[in-house]
């Protein structure tokens, strides 16, 4: 190797790339520039750059991960132009035009993967581009700080260069604070439950008061508990121990007086931001803060004086850059409280001219909970509107501030979605819906759920599904199962307890929690408390039948679940080398005397009662009974086992419920929920939580793909815009029932096309007599079957290593045979397969050609298949399927293997002979597919076998549906998805413009 060591050639790399600034240049030329005064017979060969790439040099890997990272991030620059971020090409160009050879490319590829991770999705209207990477970086104080604190955190370059683009895809849409013209934006971020929206919302305050924005409040949830979790992450991550220190000097004890955090038992104050100085002094500006950890907005402790701010140029308004630049920032973190948002609105009304000059930031985090306005608007007077009280209070700051921008934060988007965007003093997200990507490590509905695994049931292990790893049933045959999981509890922290004194970081395991959620009634949570409570005293974790329990659960669950996903991780070879962190967990669970936490407090007071401090106590090691009150914004931190039980007909309710997503870093594969999964529900009915659960998240899957699909900009032009959302949202998920809000939106979705995409309506009628209608308008279809079965096959993929295979009966038809069916069938909701139809009719050649259709009738596996003759066709294969817990609709009609054979005969129609059947039964370039299937409602095979007699099926008891994949030729120049038109407004006064069309 050189004589150069490895510390000169990364300080020459470290000044050549920050030469470059943001965009890569001719590296070679650069680095000799960097060498030439210090280091001027340094060796800058590529052998030797890629010799301590190979023999693994740390710093210099991190250094070319940080600036790679970027580039591969960059939104649309210059350098890059129409070559998509995150991508293999993206690094190729970067490296073309770094001059990189080929051997040094693949050193850096093995050191630095390209992080092909989704960026955020963004609905928008027009807007004018101002926070320009050039400006981004000319002000950066706040956000490199923030940024280098979540570097010493442990965040990876891909996640701080993901959170990097989320966040400026929020700031670039609020107005230029330095703007002549006063102008207020309006946003929605949906991200996922516990999923880390405040890192993004962290992100964006600094990045927002860094271009300007001077006032920023913070709608921190409910509860003070809420509210000063939140004000003390921004305090440790954003704004730093110099602006809380406020100049006092940390050595003197009286100058302390009144300042959170020190010479309390808050044993962090080390890992607060730190600047170096305060930041007035270093050539930024301070950030005060008017609310603190313990104290919510009381009213202005300092007068009206603490908003007053000094203008050097005092001719000039607030917002003009000779002013804004020098001025102090100010951030408050409040309740949405009716009390606490009064004073607020009360003291800003005192300040007159200056408000209209000040750029203000409302960030309302948990926005669909309380900023909503749930007043029902026939009920209002006539030319009047009536809000609830946060609503009006939020209304009331936003006219108070003209200069203020609105960016609401949920994981649960659509009561937002559905706010009347007519009403210009309410929050609907008029300017733009950023839909957030999952974060890396996030555990979430995919790994709770094998959502479309093509694995038979009886194939699937704790290595292929997830549903077996992690979820425990619990049915009437079980028992309650609540002593499992109690037992459960002890041993998941026993083996965290192992792993830290093996290696493994125990930071996340500083807490370790339960959840029991059974019921909302404050007197179910005290019995069940009580249960709990015994339960634990009667455990007997110290004896020898409570070892015996223990271990017997540890070597058929807990054992060989993490040989399967954490063979990486330390694991004792028995449970004898446990019993002394058994020992541990159960001393820590009890400590006290108490293990329970019952958590069901409407009061500030009540909440602070309980010890339950995750950021200020050393150890939260609990059993939780309760629920409703934490479902929202509060992290319980370290949970590992959830017992569910509780039912609801409110699918946000559910899904704010699900306390078991979020991120598990060194124990995912501990995890456990046990779940009801026959429980009561109303009157002779019974709900299957773990089933309604799955539902929902694919609803909102499904959300976000829509959202991502219409999100790709045509001609210079976004497809929909925010205010497109909410007829697109209740087109397709049913479980929103139409309500009065819907009746004044006037933007009506007129169009879906999906070209080489599966149509699946889910809305089937109820009634009989209409099922037996839509079954005889099929009845002519049916004849183009052919009576000889033909075979499908998909090879083996990422679901299966095997080749599966599959019988149907299949035949063609025309296309306007099928359109003609199509066409006159009824559903539940008048109008749900309209703005398909609108698109398949004109597949007649007007938009796209389509000749003709395969039907394919897959046939069961012969241990369970049921035929019939319907109407006197040939004998059809029935399949049973059930309706999603509350609503009219299906959950998917097809099965995941006979979806993967259509969609691969689309898919391969004219380069891939072997997506074909086996028996030849091929399709060209202008034929779609159609799985067709007669569909008996029902939970059991009996339900099925009672809809036929004598060979024949009751037409009034079977559901014909159906999946369709057009050609993927069939689609118009234009390639737009989706086509709006404007109703006739006149009797609502609704001002929504029309969609392209």
């Amino acid at each position: 190797m050189s004589d150069t060591p490895a510390t000169a050639l990364l300080e020459i790399h470290t000044y050549a790339l920050a030469g470059m600034g943001s965009v890569p240049r001719h590296f070679a030329r650069w680095a000799a520039l960097a060498a030439d005064e210090d280091y001027p017979d340094a060796d800058l060969s590529e052998d030797l750059f890629h010799a301590y790439l190979v023999s693994g040099n740390e710093a210099l890997s991190a250094l070319w991960s940080r600036h790679l990272t970027a580039w591969d991030f960059a939104e649309d620059p210059q350098w890059a132009l129409a070559i998509p971020a995150r991508t293999d090409e993206r690094r190729t160009a970067v490296y073309d035009r770094l001059r990189f050879g080929s051997d040094l490319r693949k050193a850096l590829d093995d050191a630095v993967p390209v992080a092909k991770i989704p960026g955020p999705t963004v609905i928008t209207r027009d807007f004018t581009p101002w926070y320009t990477p050039e400006r981004a970086a000319a002000r950066s104080f706040y956000w490199t700080s923030y940024e280098q604190k979540l570097r010493d955190k442990g965040w990876s370059d891909a996640a701080i260069a993901s959170l990097d683009e989320a966040s400026r895809a929020v700031v670039e849409r609020l107005t230029d604070p330095e703007q002549e013209t006063a102008r207020q934006a309006k946003g929605l971020v949906v991200g996922y439950v516990q999923s880390g929206k405040t890192a993004n919302f962290t992100g964006v305050a600094a990045k927002a008061i860094d271009a300007g924005y001077r006032l920023v409040i913070v709608l921190g949830g409910t509860l003070n508990l809420l509210r000063a979790q939140t004000q003390r992450r921004l305090d440790m991550e954003l704004i730093g121990q110099e602006n809380i220190l406020r100049g006092a000097d940390i050595t003197d004890l009286d100058s302390l007086v009144g300042v959170d955090y020190i010479g309390d038992d808050d044993s962090d104050w080390h890992e607060f931001v730190q600047h170096g100085a305060r930041p007035s002094v270093l050539g930024a500006f301070d950030i005060e803060r008017l609310t603190t950890r313990d104290n919510d907005y009381k009213s202005l402790a300092q007068g009206i004086r603490a908003l007053e701010f000094e203008k050097r140029e005092p001719t000039r308004p607030l917002h003009d850059q000779a002013n804004l630049h020098h001025a102090a920032a100010r951030i408050l973190v409040v309740k949405k409280n009716k009390s606490v948002l009064t004073k607020l609105v009360k003291d800003l009304k005192q300040i007159h001219g200056l408000l209209g000059e000040l750029p203000a930031l409302i960030i309302d985090d948990e926005s669909d909970q309380a900023s909503v306005n749930t007043l029902d608007p026939k009920k209002w007077e006539q030319g009047s509107t009536e809000r609830t009280s946060i609503n009006g209070l939020i209304s009331q700051l936003l006219k108070l501030l003209p200069r203020a921008q609105y960016v609401g934060y949920t994981a649960t988007p659509f009561a937002n979605v559905f706010i009347d965007p007519g009403d210009d003093e309410d929050i609907f997200p008029s300017d733009f819906l950023i839909s957030l990507p999952r974060p890396s490590g996030y555990m979430g509905a995919q790994d709770f759920h094998d959502l479309d695994s093509a694995i038979p049931k009886e194939e699937r292990t704790y290595v292929n599904s997830q549903e077996k790893a992690h979820i425990r049933d619990i049915y009437e045959s079980t028992g309650d199962r609540l002593q499992e999981a109690m037992d459960a509890f002890v041993l998941s922290g026993a083996l965290k307890l192992y792993r830290a004194d093996h290696g493994v970081p125990d930071g996340p395991f500083r807490h370790h929690t339960m959840l029991a959620h059974q019921s909302v009634r404050r007197d179910d949570h005290a019995e069940l408390a009580l249960l709990i409570n015994s339960m634990w005293h009667q455990a007997g974790y110290s004896s020898a039948a409570g070892h015996e329990r223990l271990a017997a659960l540890w070597a058929s669950d807990f054992a060989p679940v993490s040989e399967a996903r954490a063979s990486d991780l330390p694991a004792p070879a028995s449970y004898e080398e446990l019993r002394t962190y058994v020992h541990k967990a159960h001393h820590r669970i009890g400590s006290g005397g108490q293990p329970v936490i019952v958590v069901n407090g409407d009061s500030d007071r009540y909440f602070d009662q309980l010890n339950l401090d995750f950021d200020r106590t050393q150890h939260v090691w609990k059993i939780l009974v309760g629920g409703t009150k934490l479902s929202r914004g509060f992290t319980v931190e370290g949970l590992t086992i959830t017992y569910y039980r509780r039912t609801t007909q409110q699918a946000d309710t559910l899904m704010q419920m699900g306390r078991w997503f979020g991120f598990r870093p060194g124990y995912r594969d501990l995890v456990r929920l046990y779940i009801g999964r026959e429980e009561p529900f109303g009157r002779n009915r019974y709900a299957d939580l773990y089933e309604a659960y799955e539902a929902i998240c694919r609803d909102e899957e499904t959300f976000r793909e829509q959202l991502a699909q219409y999100a790709v900009v045509v001609d210079g032009q976004p497809q929909i815009t925010p205010m497109q959302v909410p007829p697109l949202v209740a087109q397709h998920l049913p479980w929103i029932r139409p309500s009065a809000r819907n009746k004044m939106f006037n933007a009506e979705l007129v169009e879906i096309r999906s070209p080489g995409r599966p149509i699946e309506p889910a809305s089937y009628p109820v009634n009989n007599a209409t099922l037996k209608r839509n079954t005889e308008r099929w009845r002519p279809l049916l004849d183009s079957l052919s009576a000889t079965p033909t075979t499908f096959s998909n090879p083996p993929d990422d679901s299966s290593s095997l080749t599966r295979t599959f019988e149907a009966l299949t035949g063609t038809v025309s296309h306007s045979e099928l359109v003609s069916a199509l066409s006159q069938l009824e559903w539940e909701r008048d109008g749900h397969f309209d703005p398909h139809l609108t698109y398949l009719r004109q597949l007649d050649g007007t938009l796209a050609k389509v000749d003709d259709w395969l039907l394919i009738s897959p046939r069961l596996a012969a241990s369970t298949r049921v035929e019939a003759s319907v109407l006197g066709s040939l004998p059809l294969s029935l399949v049973r399927r059930s309706r999603q817990t509350g609503k009219i609709s299906f959950g998917r009609i097809a099965s995941v293997e006979h979806r993967t054979a259509a969609q691969r005969l689309i898919d391969g129609a004219s380069s891939s002979p072997e997506a074909r059947p086996v028996h030849g039964a091929g399709i060209g370039a202008t034929t779609g597919v159609m799985l067709l299937y007669p569909v008996v409602e029902g939970d059991s095979h009996s339900d099925v076998q009672a809809v036929v007699r004598s060979g024949a099926a009751d037409p009034s008891k079977i559901v014909m549906a159906f999946t369709l994949i057009p050609p993927a030729s069939a689609v118009s120049t234009d390639r737009r998805l989706v086509r709006f038109r404007a109703k006739n407004s006149r009797t609502d006064g609704a001002t929504i413009p029309a969609g392209s069309s």
